[in-house]
């Protein structure tokens, strides 16, 4: 099976780079990106093993759901508009791209309207990037401190997407920079989690995992070129 070859060399990959930095492989967690993946391959994704999706439009996402069974994991890993927000609260296990207060406020609202708590990640724009969303790494700390006190939402870490590069090694300091920010609003003692860091897709994730990633955004190398 083409997916389990895949899962597995990628799976090499990822314990080798946590090897160098010291690090169990067992602390990474691994989402397989599903866009525009077929529900019948994810499925072939369930059977090897993998139970933690991650969808970038919503509206795919939602469509997707119902297809698979009780107890898969789903992450919205894309920009989420803020009325979109109710068709997704409560069946993501968690949003990696809040990135401005309107956003908080809604989820925050719909969170308490559902009875539960909606767990995020601050999306940070490192590298500043015109063409990606996220807050700077100058107004991400006092983000982070104005959001957590919002009830029915929690915050657990940090996300950023590299910049494109054939050369991984070229936006390690992206990674750096988003794990030193994550250090720091923890020293702070805000009340944010700082669980999870979510960097790193297929074209950078050893890097990723080098620079202390537990959560890594992989598609391509899984599935292929969409």
């Amino acid at each position: 099976m083409i997916f389990l070859r895949n899962l597995n060399r990628v799976q090499e990959r990822i314990n080798n780079a946590a090897r160098r930095a010291g690090r169990l492989p067992e602390e990474i967690k691994l989402i397989a990106v599903t866009k525009t993946v077929p529900p019948e391959t994810i499925k072939e994704a369930l059977n090897c093993g993998v139970n933690r999706f991650g969808e970038n439009r919503v509206q795919e996402l939602i469509l997707k759901y119902p297809e698979l069974p009780p107890g898969t994991e789903w992450h919205l890993i894309g920009h989420l508009q803020t009325n979109k927000v109710k068709k997704i609260i409560g069946k993501v296990a968690l949003i990696h791209s809040l990135d401005r207060w309107s956003l908080a406020e809604e989820i925050s609202r719909v969170a308490i309207k559902n009875d539960i708590v909606a767990r995020v990640l601050v999306q940070v724009n490192v590298a500043g990037e015109n063409t990606k969303h996220g807050l700077s790494l100058l107004e991400a700390e006092d983000f982070v401190s104005s959001v957590v006190p919002l009830p029915g939402l929690e915050v657990q870490g940090l996300m950023t997407i590299a910049p494109w590069t054939e050369n991984p090694e070229e936006v390690r300091p992206v990674f750096r920079q988003l794990r030193e920010l994550a250090v720091r609003i923890k020293a702070s003692k805000i009340g944010a989690h700082m669980e999870y860091l979510s960097m790193g897709m297929s074209g950078d994730f050893e890097v990723a995992v080098e620079e202390g990633a537990n959560i890594l955004r992989i598609g391509t190398a899984l599935f292929g070129k969409r």
